[in-house]
């Protein structure tokens, strides 16, 4: 199969075989990770930058991760240490980042529609790492695959994202691509932190978590910017844990061998309880691991153009 794709902006760009295709290449380099040597030589040569306008810890290790362990060669640019703090403006900065001739850039920004804006401009692969609260694809890939690889298949599954709806990019991601794989898709929040047009998307909508919990195969918990308290969205903390915390009682309610995603950082305590972050149901870390090869695939795809194996 030939990578058609210049750019990942949004998973809504994707078909169902293409992301099929991607989980099958994430599949092949989870062999690696197995390996006392994590380093195949598949990008050497090949030059990504990661340029994070927005703090990102887990998202952008992961693609460095993945880089690396591809023999491509990285290079990190910060919005501290670039210069849009002295006024330059993204389009400046993109077309001097082109004049490196990088294969691929990652990019993450507070603005929404800021990697198409690159991705219109530039020659490379752009690949979207979050941008507002418009899309992060990559998320919801690796959240996918996942559950892939704990299923075999999202078919028939229902699973619960819970938590702020509305300023998040990972649960618009999220809705498209498990309806695309065939999950139903339930959200649940407080009325403040679901979106005005949320009835609209393709998804059951609840206010109360001891009914949106009932029988679902897996909660995806969402975290809570704090400064939600502060927007005077929430009352307060303890309130919200108490009635939108994802606890001990709410596993009974689902099914059996329900599972737990978050894409991380957890406030533990807050929108989800650390005895369940530490479960058996728990797939946190796992999510972390897919992050990697899934990014590894990524990578690979959209700076050879290729879906055959190198």
């Amino acid at each position: 199969m030939k990578w058609l794709h210049k750019d990942l902006l949004d998973v809504s760009q994707l078909s169902r075989p293409e992301v099929m295709a991607i989980f099958e290449t994430a599949g092949r380099f989870q062999e690696l990770q197995e390996r006392p040597v994590k380093k195949v030589p598949t990008l050497k040569g090949r030059s990504v930058v990661l340029f994070f306008a927005e703090p990102s810890t887990r998202t952008k290790t992961s693609f460095d991760v993945a880089g690396k362990r591809l023999s491509a060669d990285t290079f990190s640019l910060a919005k501290s240490s670039s210069s849009l703090t002295k006024g330059e403006t993204l389009k400046d900065t993109a077309l001097t980042l082109q004049a490196m001739a990088p294969d691929a850039i990652v990019i993450r920004h507070r603005s929404s529609g800021a990697a198409r804006f690159l991705a219109d401009r530039l020659d490379c692969a752009v690949i979207n790492a979050g941008d507002g609260r418009h899309a992060h694809p990559t998320q919801a890939l690796l959240d996918s695959f996942t559950l892939t690889q704990e299923w075999g298949s999202l078919e028939g599954k229902t699973v619960l994202i819970l938590g702020d709806i509305a300023h998040s990019r990972v649960a618009r991601s999220n809705v498209f691509l498990l309806n695309l794989l065939g999950a139903r898709v339930r959200l649940c929040g407080p009325r403040t932190l679901l979106p005005p047009a949320v009835k609209t998307w393709n998804a059951e909508v609840y206010s109360d978590l001891n009914q949106a919990v009932k029988g679902v195969d897996a909660v995806m918990c969402l975290r809570l910017q704090l400064e939600r308290q502060q927007d005077g969205l929430l009352p307060d903390l303890r309130e919200y844990s108490r009635t939108f915390g994802l606890g001990p009682r709410h596993i009974e309610l689902a099914n059996p061998d329900m599972r737990i995603l978050h894409p991380g950082p957890v406030n533990r305590g807050v929108e989800i309880s650390s005895e369940l972050v530490d479960c058996e149901q728990s797939l946190i870390l796992d999510q972390v691991a897919s992050g990697v090869v899934v990014r590894m695939a990524l990578l690979f795809l959209y700076t050879t153009r290729k879906g055959e194996e190198q």
